[in-house]
């Protein structure tokens, strides 16, 4: 069936092709049907918010399809993004299992299927269904290596170039897109947004990207991004690190 946003809906786990390819909904067919039982499957067009940093639980949202951003907030009112979730994430997890507010706000970035669970039928199928339980763990241990891993790259960065090096690679790394160039990728935050991912300022981006055009690192036309030479990008993540005494 397809939603208002020309995406294809897939109406039930049980059927889902992709479920095999993760984490969280390869469950065993039991506690799938039970999960099928309890889930609300809902199509959002792009910037649509799931939740808001602060608010409490309501429940967990699995994403199907799309992606969705996850962004921290500050009183001042400076964001950061601390990660893009991809298809087969359960946002709002440690929330909902703890009770404690939504440590993150949850948006689109393109038209996304969600299934929502509501928080007291999710506990209660945790607590019936051992493997769920697991899978459960499995992810709360994910985001937290996750969460390490990007703090130590965004902290231990010697310069701009650096972060917005790795991050493009790790996008690319991702892409089932290639051109005849090299991996290509469909860039779907502005340039503001990748400055919140990344830890700079937005005309400091702007630079940055002007700077691989010119050296040839990238390839750009409109959103589409190419990198004709991962290596070479790949290197400016360690020139200007010290080498060891």
């Amino acid at each position: 069936m397809l939603s208002p946003y020309g995406m294809e809906i897939v109406e039930s786990c049980l059927t889902c092709k992709l479920r095999a390819e993760r984490t969280f909904c390869d469950l065993p067919p039991a506690a799938l049907q039970a999960f099928e039982g309890i889930k609300h499957a809902t199509a959002y067009p792009r910037a649509a918010v799931l939740f808001v940093q602060g608010q409490l639980p309501r429940g967990i949202f699995v994403l199907c399809k799309g992606s969705v951003k996850l962004a921290i907030s500050s009183p001042s009112g400076r964001t950061v993004i601390v990660k893009l979730a991809e298809p087969g994430e359960v946002l709002g997890l440690s929330a909902t299992i703890s009770g404690k507010p939504y440590e993150v706000t949850a948006e689109t970035i393109d038209p996304c299927q969600v299934n929502f669970v509501k928080r007291d039928d999710f506990l209660r199928f945790l607590k019936d269904d051992v493997e769920a339980r697991f899978k459960v763990a499995g992810q709360l241990s994910e985001k937290y290596h996750n969460a390490c891993k990007e703090v130590r790259w965004l902290g231990l960065s010697h310069s701009a170039a650096e972060k917005l090096a790795k991050l493009l690679l790790e996008w690319s790394s991702k892409s089932r897109q290639s051109a005849k160039a090299g991996p290509r990728l469909k860039l779907r935050l502005t340039h503001e947004e990748i400055a919140q991912m990344i830890g700079l300022s937005r005309e400091t981006v702007t630079r940055v990207f002007a700077d691989f055009r010119k050296q040839r690192l990238i390839q750009q036309n409109g959103s589409t991004l190419v990198i004709p030479d991962r290596v070479a990008l790949k290197s400016l993540m360690t020139a200007n690190r010290p080498r060891p005494s």
